[in-house]
């Protein structure tokens, strides 16, 4: 008497050999082209920063020169030492106020803490020319009493107004994370309000302020939109002197060198902060 072996396929079963394959073919062409789309203006600066022609569209050659050269135009020394000093100054004004908002918003009733979120998340929800444009027409209403306003304060003002959210949706999170009852164990142990928020709670939420900060900085130094609307008497950030020098069709190649320049910078940053961080946390696991 013989039996036969039952197999899998006579109950329905079907292998999709081909379309396995074919899923993997295609999440491979996505991931490369996803990479390829978020590094490709990377790319072509940099190696835009080595040639030797100033044309974007032919290659005249590997060289240094825009390296060495980098500061050698008047225009855009000027233009990056603005974006350094508008975006420094807006990042510290933001750690400081965003830092003790957070810690007020903390500490409201579950209602009130709703609707200050609420107002607190219009500016990043907001686009970014409508913002422009807002806080464009908003300074003009001060030009009668002070004529030469727009430049450098009207920048500052406009920076710290849209980095602020950055700073405090950055710092709540590490504030839910603390002890709530700290505060006042601090002022029972005969601290004052404003030491106790200094010497406790602030340090406990520094890693909220420090990734704020971070933040903050870098949406400052690479706005344009905001930028452009708010400032003026011949103050440019790096961002305006390009799309300026864009449209007179006189771009310095030196920018790109700058620009690959500032990434690596980054690259490097991000890596020391990632090993250290990483090698602290190892040494605490040993400790405990």
């Amino acid at each position: 008497m013989t039996y036969e072996v039952a197999r899998i396929e006579d109950y329905g079963f079907k292998k999709h050999t081909f379309w396995k394959i074919l899923w993997k073919i295609f999440k491979v062409i996505a991931i490369v082209f996803t990479v390829f789309m978020l590094y490709a203006s990377i790319i072509v600066i940099a190696l835009q920063s080595f040639n030797n022609s100033r044309s974007t569209t032919e290659y005249g050659g590997f060289t240094f020169d825009w390296y060495l050269q980098m500061f050698s135009n008047r225009l855009l020394t000027d233009a990056i030492k603005n974006t350094f000093i508008v975006s420094i100054s807006a990042t510290l004004i933001s750690a400081v106020l965003g830092t003790l908002i957070a810690v007020g918003i903390f500490y409201l009733p579950k209602k009130k803490k709703q609707r200050l979120l609420l107002l607190n998340n219009i500016p990043l929800l907001n686009a970014d020319i409508v913002t422009g444009v807002t806080l464009m027409l908003l300074f003009s209403l001060l030009l009668p009493i002070f004529p030469y306003f727009f430049g450098f304060p009207t920048l500052l003002l406009a920076h710290v107004f849209f980095t602020l959210p950055y700073i405090i949706l950055s710092v709540l999170p590490k504030l839910k994370e603390m002890d709530p009852n700290l505060m006042d164990a601090a002022t029972d142990l005969g601290l004052k309000p404003m030491k106790a928020l200094r010497k406790v709670i602030i340090p406990s939420v520094k890693s909220g302020v420090f990734s704020g900060l971070v933040l903050a900085f870098t949406v400052s130094f690479e706005d344009f939109a905001i930028s452009y609307f708010t400032t003026g008497n011949g103050f440019d950030n790096m961002s305006i002197w390009i799309y300026s020098s864009i449209g007179r069709r006189s771009l310095f190649p030196g920018v790109y060198a700058f620009s690959t320049l500032l990434t690596v910078l980054s690259i490097i940053a991000v890596l020391v902060y990632t090993f250290v961080g990483a090698k602290r946390r190892n040494k605490h696991e040993k400790n405990i």
